[in-house]
């Protein structure tokens, strides 16, 4: 188990916010919190399962307060967050910003909370290989020990290649882990957390819980890994290939009377395969026909299921404890009738099926949260950098929320890319709060990725701050 260092910035706020005193107190839990999970780290290394990202997010008021606040009459040149990497903006001293396209005011707009943190995070996978990791944190060695003797306990390609990035969903239920199935181990790791953290949960300095259920800790099958050579816009390749998920396939055919079917598609093409280059994902290609249908509604069903099982363990060891879970914004080939790369991960959404609404029903049964991704892209720009990707991730943002909307689950989100341009603030505050939505619905909250040197530079600071109040409903120049 790994803690990622606890990085909070003093964002905007409305009057009458919480004072120095209140923040003081909050950091000097938070250290009394870093140096518990060191202790915890330590001592639970057979009862913990993975990574743990550390930090603070939260649908309490009390730990708003702390991540988004501190007076003004500090955030000086000389505030510790800041260094003198930018000017004084509250006398003034703004950048000459020029607006490139007319902006839509939000002034009085809903308040939605803007977090520049880690959440706390349940992470049952591998942490390195993909976009934007920069630090390898492996699966526990008492788990890899099992893999190297039992390999299908990781998800299969088609010719074979395992990935360790996480558990299959096949032994979910398969006693395969000294005794104990994956969501055991999930459920003892979460309840052992619960625990020993028990002062920090009634305090309120943990009070959401963000539930890992995949790859990179989103509910997907890792379809597109680079270890094996994905490259965008690939469509990625099924991993359904360990012995217990073709167990699962077959029992599935069998219930269903045709035994022949207990097999995987050998026509969808590899990692790096175009929609048109496959004949199961080209137009009117095998996707839809009587056997791609069962395939891939078995498929799908295996990932919600994964999700019912955690999510329902989950809500019993952090009872009362508010929990989202992380969906992932697979964009790519949204224009194209399959939507090949989004099956490959899981998500059955060809153009004529509504693969999302049944993911929210299944939140909505345990009251959990969805968190979403890539509210800053914009298709345009998709379409000129990668006009082959035939890429939609406006649409996909669209219809994620509104089926998150419909099922009456709260719903965060977070940039996918760095993001530090007026035009890419202006999606997000435009998806965050729908022009003329009759049920006037809007993100509970947004969390940016991330803190770093370059969004503490003036220029790219200023246009932040603007931003976070904009978020909030206030008005700006």
């Amino acid at each position: 188990m790994a803690i990622s260092s606890i990085r909070f910035l003093h964002c905007l706020r409305p009057c009458n916010v919480a004072s120095s005193a209140i923040v003081s107190s909050y950091v000097s839990h938070t250290l009394s919190f870093v140096a518990s999970m060191s202790r915890f780290h330590s001592s639970s290394s057979e009862c913990s399962f993975c990574c743990f990202s550390g930090g603070l997010v939260s649908c309490g008021a009390r730990s708003r307060n702390f991540a988004r606040v501190r007076d003004r009459v500090h955030r000086t040149e000389d505030d510790p967050i800041l260094g003198d990497s930018m000017d004084d903006i509250e006398g003034k001293k703004d950048a000459d910003i020029s607006l490139q396209v007319q902006e839509r005011d939000f002034t009085g707009t809903a308040y939605v909370p803007v977090y520049v943190m880690l959440p706390v995070v349940m992470s049952f996978h591998k942490c390195g290989g993909n976009v934007g990791d920069d630090v390898h944190i492996p699966l526990p060695k008492w788990v890899t020990e099992i893999g190297q003797t039992n390999p299908d306990i990781y998800f299969t390609d088609r010719e074979g290649r395992r990935n360790t990035e996480c558990l299959t969903w096949g032994i979910d239920k398969e006693r395969v882990l000294k005794g104990r199935t994956a969501v055991e181990a999930y459920f003892d790791y979460m309840r052992s957390f619960r625990v020993e953290f028990d002062e920090f949960f009634e305090a309120g300095i943990i009070s959401e819980i963000e539930v890992g259920l995949g790859p990179c800790g989103e509910l997907r099958y890792p379809s597109y890994p680079a270890e094996h050579g994905w490259k965008y816009p690939g469509i990625g390749e099924f991993q359904c290939y360990d012995k217990y998920l073709m167990k699962s396939l077959s029992k599935a055919a069998e219930l269903r009377g045709h035994l022949f079917w207990a097999k995987c598609p050998n026509n969808a093409g590899s990692y790096n395969s175009a929609p048109y280059e496959t004949r199961f994902f080209c137009d009117g290609g095998d996707y839809d026909s009587y056997y791609g249908r069962f395939f891939l509604n078995w498929y799908s069903r295996v990932l919600i299921d994964h999700g019912d099982r955690v999510l329902a363990l989950a809500n019993l060891a952090f009872e009362g404890t508010c929990i989202s879970a992380k969906i992932s914004g697979i964009h790519w080939w949204y224009k194209t009738a399959s939507h090949a790369a989004e099956l490959t991960a899981g998500f059955y959404n060809p153009s004529n099926r509504d693969g999302y609404a049944p993911i929210a029903a299944m939140l909505s049964k345990h009251g959990v949260g969805l968190n979403f991704t890539c509210v800053e892209m914009r298709t345009l720009d998709q379409n000129e950098d990668f006009p082959e990707a035939l890429a939609d991730p406006e649409g996909l943002v669209w219809q994620v929320l509104n089926a998150a909307w419909d099922a009456c689950i709260p719903v965060a989100s977070e940039n996918a890319l760095p993001c530090y341009d007026r035009e890419g603030y202006n999606k997000i505050l435009e998806n965050a709060k729908p022009r003329h939505d009759p049920d006037g619905r809007h993100l509970s909250v947004f969390t940016y990725l991330r803190l770093s040197p370059a969004l503490m530079e003036r220029h790219n600071f200023i246009e932040f701050e603007r931003f976070v109040k904009r978020m909030h409903g206030e008005a700006v120049k």
